[in-house]
């Protein structure tokens, strides 16, 4: 059993800051890829950055620049500092982390329920 608890969403001005936290705990051996990912009303869910477990990130074009996610291994964590937020920032951020469970070493594709964000102009 692997659970994903993420925090950090609310109600932010245009142009202000959030900080998004994913915490994941239970039959974990290793965590891979750690990602966000984010969905607005009547659109896709889109991917927003990843990192790799050696560090490497990749962000969406439209939040480069603004957003940087970085990742705590030793906590099992993942978080997503948001800067310059725009209305545009406004969805539904979830985590999405690639692990190895303990014991049988199967890989878990999981998913965070979400925290949303709400940006106002």
């Amino acid at each position: 059993q692997v659970q994903l608890v993420e925090s950090g969403g609310g109600l932010v001005q245009s142009g202000g800051s959030l900080r998004l936290s994913c915490a994941a705990s239970g039959s974990i051996f290793r965590i891979d890829t750690m990602s966000w990912y984010r969905q607005a009303p009547g659109k896709q869910r889109e991917l927003v950055a990843s990192i790799f477990r050696g560090g490497t990130t990749d962000y969406a074009d439209s939040v480069k620049g603004r957003f940087t996610i970085s990742r705590d291994n030793a906590k099992n964590m993942v978080y997503l500092q948001m800067n310059s937020l725009n209305p545009e920032d406004t969805a539904v951020y979830y985590c999405n982390l690639g692990i190895i469970q303990a014991r049988e070493f199967t890989y878990l594709d999981a998913w965070g329920r979400g925290t949303l964000v709400t940006v106002s102009s």
